[in-house]
């Protein structure tokens, strides 16, 4: 990477997250939310501008791009992929970054509500970036780095390559995707169209972080039938399946098998929402393991709890819907193991030492790797997701912006 390039990932970031892209997971419709496709329309017109003449929006609101090859050899098609929604866990409107120049390793208070304090002790992260250009938002929503940092340093990579013709590599694709954040980010994606033999996407954490694992995931809709009747004359008639579903919830166990009681590579079943009345109620659930076996374990324990709660109150009924999110991804790379090598090699010629790791959840890659397409996870400094607290250091971002680049050579040098 020239030591003298004017990164433009950080004007990029700013710029990106001001706008409004959260994704709708009660909405039916693909995106979620049609406002996604005002920062893709932005891309478009940010791509064309740096010289790539097949950047388009589709009408699902997917990005498509190509960096053109600069070798003769026959390297193998990457794909870039970034997801444009902001989770709707917390506010992405009117979004106000906060550059924190030469952040002095103290905590940092967010102006617009001083009650969120992004402390050193729940972030040690932060404590490791002393010195850094912290960009936090200012208090009342989310940041957006989750995933607007990944976008922004694919699109910094790219007008680097596209400026820099005289580096060898094979044709890039760019992807950038909608509803990410609601389990939908790649449902609509034209593989074909897409062409490539294997992507990664820019989505990690923490400097450095490789990922090449994700848990397999299921959702489970428990919908519960009870009996309506006049709460004057109900006795030995009506029953509730609002009380129904609190039972199913409170037997959930306390200690285990839930996301605030484990860790690592312990699994577990995460109630995500509930609606009812008297005569019918709904519980939406998560379930997440790092193998499909423990997967079904957890649905196994989950359906016996329902049937139990069930069984107490005569008249009511219920059903158990599974619907698969996605796989491990691991499944796919660990018979492709140049991926995930290369990568590491590209994170070392950054001058970083990779950090390989386990997510405690899935990307728009869980999925592409079974549609095709193994496709690991890179970093992008992304820290404190879905939350106020979310924050990104710029030099993490212009390393990950290196990577990219160094990437691109990599498989370029090991083409046959």
């Amino acid at each position: 990477m020239d030591k003298q390039y004017a990164y433009s990932v950080t004007e990029r970031f700013l710029r990106y997250v001001t706008v409004d892209t959260q994704s709708d997971p009660q909405s039916t419709t693909f995106p979620s939310t049609e406002k996604q496709k005002d920062l893709a329309r932005i891309l478009v017109q940010e791509l064309q501008q740096i010289g790539i003449a097949d950047a388009e929006l589709d009408e699902h609101g997917y990005v498509y791009a190509t960096i053109p090859a600069t070798s003769d050899k026959k390297v193998p098609v990457i794909c870039l992929c970034a997801h444009m929604d902001t989770a709707p866990d917390c506010s992405g409107k009117d979004v106000k970054p906060i550059v924190h120049k030469n952040y002095d390793g103290k905590d940092i208070v967010l102006p617009d509500d001083p009650s969120q304090v992004i402390s050193v002790k729940e972030h040690p992260y932060l404590a490791q970036k002393t010195g850094d250009d912290i960009i936090t938002a200012s208090g009342k929503t989310l940041l957006g780095a989750d995933n607007k940092a990944g976008v922004a340093e694919i699109m910094d990579a790219a007008q680097y390559l596209i400026q820099h013709p005289e580096i060898p590599h094979g044709k890039i694709r760019i992807l950038f995707t909608p509803d990410e954040e609601v389990g939908r980010g790649v449902q609509h994606v034209n593989m074909q169209k897409l062409g490539a033999d294997f992507g990664y996407t820019m989505d990690g954490g923490e400097l450095g972080a490789l990922e090449d694992e994700t848990f397999s995931a299921d959702g489970v809709k428990i919908s519960i039938h009870g009996v309506s009747a006049h709460p004057g004359s109900a006795k030995g008639k009506l029953v509730s399946a609002i009380k129904i579903a609190a039972e199913i919830l409170h037997s959930l166990p306390k200690d285990i098998l839930s996301p605030e009681t484990t860790e690592e590579r312990q699994g577990f079943i995460h109630p995500v929402r509930i609606d009812g009345i008297t005569e019918k109620a709904e519980i939406e659930f998560i379930i997440r393991d790092f193998t499909t076996a423990e997967l079904e374990g957890h649905e196994f324990y989950l359906r016996k709890i329902m049937e139990s709660a069930i069984g107490r109150h005569p008249g009511a009924t219920a059903t158990f819907e599974v619907k698969e999110q996605y796989r491990n991804m691991k499944e796919v790379l660990d018979k492709h193991p140049e991926v995930a090598a290369n990568a590491e090699e590209a994170i070392r010629r950054a001058g970083v030492e990779p950090l390989k790791k386990s997510i405690r959840g899935g990307t728009d890659g869980s999925r592409l790797s079974f549609m095709g397409l193994p496709c690991p996870n890179i970093f992008t400094g992304e820290m404190a997701l879905h939350s106020k607290h979310e924050y990104v250091s710029v030099q993490d971002m212009q390393k990950a912006v290196d990577v990219i680049i160094q990437l691109a050579r990599v498989w370029e040098e090991r083409a046959v």
